[in-house]
């Protein structure tokens, strides 16, 4: 280490973690990354099992278009390196007990014409949501890496975008996914409306969803999570930084109101000029550094902001193509002959994420499925207090769901080779993240605004601390954790007096 190289500790190396180190080479500075798991990516992972593939994280990738405006964070962090992408003609299927089915094409305009078909008596709703899509595709973000005029040229377009539908962005801000569902007469396109999203969503989150994927500016990377962040991974140790596997983090070290390193669970302390958390923010503001650094702004997120849902996965390797099962961005979802206990929760409907559109996650001829259900971490912790109570259940969730894909799917029984299910608890323990939650915050309209003026990355009475991630940046995803832990390094570089250098 140069003696002019000021140091940084980065615990977590999930996205926003390495992308942290990333840039923190990129500007000299050196960079010790401590990870409690064996593997990075964070919650941007995926497991094998004799042969099959199960991924835990990634849909689509907002950015895969190379013109596009987020596009230069995927160069800078080596993800777009030799990536293919798939763009699926559909978004989402429900399928009603009636035979009707409700399909969320990608494509905005057969969207529009196959929701109007379906049920004319919606049609003020259904052409509020298509015209909604259709204004936030007006929103063209500039990036630091284009020409000055071409970037001036898309600050002015986004800035009369802004004030041209200013109020219509503020409607929808306020609007939730289950709000604005219940406007549908038609009980099976009310249902839809429901499935697609989270409920508690604000609209807008939905809309700039939506117009990414119609804009074929979203598409699914082959191979899912995995190589996505072991490129990441790469691209971090190729510029020099240093990465621990199998390092928790028990303590960040403070003196005089200043974070000065970790101690590590074996005892082990680190220093280092600077400290960023790219954690699970709460077990960082509450555990590492006892919450004695905490105002009520700080606090409140974590006191009355809702989360993303902690998921149950179940996943299936079959000995079975699905040609017959168009291709799509999140599967779809079909009715149970009879509601039945899944977990915690009785379900009337099952959602199923079929891998038809990715060779890799299967041997040839064969598919990887997946079915993911919200379900309560405390179910789990509860049944964990006897380890083999806790497996039983997995082994009985597993095969019910089995006997419930067979009414949809006649003959998987016979075909189902692998089952494998992680529960909120098992996400928990491989990420660190509060109550198993698939992400972090909710963008709803209580913090919407947070996509304008991003939440603070330090705290009241602690110099050289910092955060970056899911937890200061709502609504979660691959690109919200890149682009912090970006924003975070060109702040230091402020602070330190340097320029903020990108390559």
């Amino acid at each position: 280490m140069a003696s002019d190289e000021k140091s940084i500790i980065i615990i977590g190396a999930g996205f926003a973690g390495l992308a942290a180190g990333i840039y923190g080479r990129l500007n000299g500075y050196r960079t010790r990354v401590f990870e409690m798991h064996s593997l990075p990516g964070g919650l941007c992972t995926a497991w094998k099992r004799k042969g099959y593939t199960f991924d835990a994280c990634i849909h689509w990738l907002v950015g895969s278009d190379p013109k596009s405006s987020y596009n230069y964070i995927w160069q800078e962090t080596g993800i777009a390196k030799e990536r293919e992408f798939v763009y699926s003609d559909e978004y989402w299927r429900t399928e009603g007990p009636d035979g009707r089915t409700v399909i969320f094409n990608t494509d905005i305009n057969k969207l529009e014409k196959h929701l109007l078909e379906f049920s004319p008596a919606d049609r003020e709703p259904v052409m509020d949501f298509i015209n909604g899509i259709r204004m936030f595709s007006k929103f063209d973000f500039p990036s630091d890496r284009e020409p000055f005029f071409t970037r001036l040229r898309k600050q002015v377009r986004t800035l009369y975008a802004f004030m041209k539908y200013g109020k219509e962005f503020k409607r929808w801000s306020d609007i939730t996914g289950e709000q604005f569902c219940n406007r549908f007469s038609d009980p099976l396109l009310r249902l839809a409306f429901s499935e697609i999203w989270v409920p508690e969503f604000s609209m807008v989150f939905l809309f700039f969803a939506f117009a990414y994927i119609n804009q074929r500016n979203a598409g699914y990377p082959v191979g899912g999570s995995m190589p996505m962040s072991q490129a990441l991974e790469e691209r971090y140790m190729e510029l020099g930084g240093e990465l621990y596997y199998n390092k928790k983090v028990a303590r960040i070290i403070t003196s005089g109101g200043k974070a000065t390193g970790i101690r590590l669970v074996d005892g082990t302390e680190v220093h280092a000029d600077r400290v960023i958390s790219a954690a699970d923010g709460h077990s960082t503001l509450f555990d590492l550094l006892d919450g004695k650094y905490l105002d009520a702004a700080t606090r409140e997120p974590y006191e009355k902001w809702p989360m993303f849902h902690a998921l149950l996965f179940v996943s299936l390797g079959v000995n079975r193509k699905f040609d017959e099962i168009p291709t799509s961005v999140s599967g779809l979802t079909f009715p149970l002959k009879e509601p039945v206990m899944v977990g915690d929760k009785i379900r009337d409907r099952l959602p199923v994420h079929i891998y038809n559109y990715d060779p890799t996650m299967a041997p040839e001829g064969k598919t990887a499925i997946t079915v993911m259900l919200d379900s309560d971490i405390e179910y789990w912790k509860k049944l964990a207090e006897d380890r083999n109570v806790y497996l039983q259940k997995k082994e009985e969730t597993a095969a019910l769901i089995v006997s419930l894909l067979e009414q949809r799917f006649p003959g998987i029984t016979d075909q189902v080779e692998v089952t494998d299910v992680a529960t909120p608890l098992t996400f928990e323990r491989y990420t660190g993240n509060w109550k198993g939650s698939f992400e972090g915050w909710l963008i709803t309209p209580q913090n919407a605004y947070t996509l304008m003026k991003p939440m603070p990355q330090t705290l009241p009475g602690l110099k050289s601390f910092y955060m970056c991630g899911q937890w200061v940046e709502p609504g979660g995803g691959l690109p919200t954790s890149i682009m912090s832990a970006r924003r975070l390094m060109k702040q230091i570089c402020r602070e330190d007096g340097t320029r903020f250098k990108t390559h």
